[in-house]
């Protein structure tokens, strides 16, 4: 049995079970409390940088299913290519997974991508101090460990949020996906592959570009819409983003942010975005939209939020709001073809009763292109 560590800021050690990878990593510390769909939450290119804290008890118990099952082209179980978070921590996990699906294990699956985790651990009163005290810095070790090594180490974390992990987690060339007549432009923050087979899905072709596209290099490609992706970190460091979102502004297209593409959309338009105390990560997260007054239940993953009394200067005004927190969870823009929501409408995993949002935005891509 492989011993782990799990060390915050504050000074909280706890010390459970190792699996996956035996390796130090450091990140910010969140947690996530939705039951289900752990292969897409590992993936998300949004948990980047971050040891991920799984409230639900029991993790692992369908296993991991093959990257060959697919829809559109596009794997159907992953937001990316690979395992995006630094760590995971979970309270049990599930050595013998039974599913017609499962092609392997979690452990076997860490092992692989060189990932560490640990187990048996009270993730729910973990959970519970980070929503006090707020998201903290930590380090994970799986395997031998000297506690005073560990203790010297957290003083001299960097916070992941500091660097431009957009960069990181982007496309460095165009991909193009063709699936229809129109054709849109996908700016890559770290855009979850749930967007791409929403997209697809609806007969778009899909042009995805790198965060640092330049507005007019998006231009030539003549799309009849823009979709700004999630994606990891602070928004503020993705400055060539929110260059290139505020010239794209200045045109008529129809554009749509999704996740960080809606904090991007309202930095470019002249508003400001904070920091979450703990943020919003799970599947059950409500939503209402200020109009009809009607409540969805939204897949969320983001750590920052848009400040409301910035956005009055602006040309944008709130669309939904949090139930919760009353944070802003969606925007739209006064005159033009341009919005964008703070939760995931293509869920992956979650609840489907916002995917209505990607069927506005094909309507107004079919009133710019016909």
């Amino acid at each position: 049995m492989l011993k782990a560590i799990l060390a915050l800021e504050d000074g909280t050690i706890l010390e459970g079970k190792g699996f996956g990878f035996p390796c130090e990593v450091s990140g910010e510390v969140v947690f996530n409390t939705g039951m289900v769909g752990y292969t897409e939450a590992l993936t998300d290119p949004s948990y980047f940088g971050q040891i991920l804290v799984q409230t639900y008890v029991l993790i692992g118990c369908y296993g991991v299913p093959s990257f060959s099952l697919k829809e559109k082209g596009i794997p159907l179980h992953f937001e990316s290519e690979g395992i995006k978070v630094k760590g995971y921590a979970i309270s049990e996990l599930q050595k013998n997974p039974s599913h017609w699906s499962c092609e392997k294990t979690l452990d076997q699956w860490f092992y692989e991508q060189k990932i560490p985790g640990i187990e048996g651990i009270d993730t729910r009163e973990l959970t519970k101090k980070l929503r006090i005290k707020g998201t903290m810095l930590g380090i994970l070790k799986v395997g031998n460990y000297d506690l005073k090594e560990i203790e010297e180490k957290l003083k001299k974390i960097e916070d992941p949020n500091k660097r431009n992990l957009v960069e990181e987690v982007s496309i460095s060339e165009p991909i193009e996906y063709n699936s229809g007549k129109r054709k849109i432009v996908l700016i890559d923050c770290g855009t979850k592959y749930g967007i791409l087979r929403s997209l697809l899905s609806r007969n778009l072709s899909v042009i995805r570009v790198p965060f640092d596209f330049s507005a007019e290099k998006i231009l030539e490609f003549e799309p009849a819409g823009i979709v700004i992706s999630n994606g990891p970190g602070d928004p503020k460091m993705v400055e060539e983003t929110i260059e290139t979102v505020r010239k794209l502004l200045e045109t008529d297209l129809p554009i749509m942010g999704i996740c960080l593409g809606n904090q991007i959309l309202s930095l470019a338009s002249g508003a400001n975005t904070y920091k979450l105390k703990f943020g919003h990560r799970g599947q059950n997260h409500p939503a209402v939209d200020l109009k009809t007054k009607k409540c969805y239940i939204t897949s969320q993953n983001h750590g920052y939020a848009i400040e409301p009394n910035s956005l009055k200067e602006t040309d944008f005004e709130p669309w939904f709001i949090n139930a919760n927190d009353k944070t802003i969870e969606g925007i739209k823009h006064k005159k033009k073809s341009v919005f964008g929501v703070q939760f995931h409408p293509e869920a992956s995993p979650g609840p489907l009763d916002t995917e209505f949002i990607f069927d506005l935005f094909l309507k107004e891509v079919k009133k710019c292109q016909g």
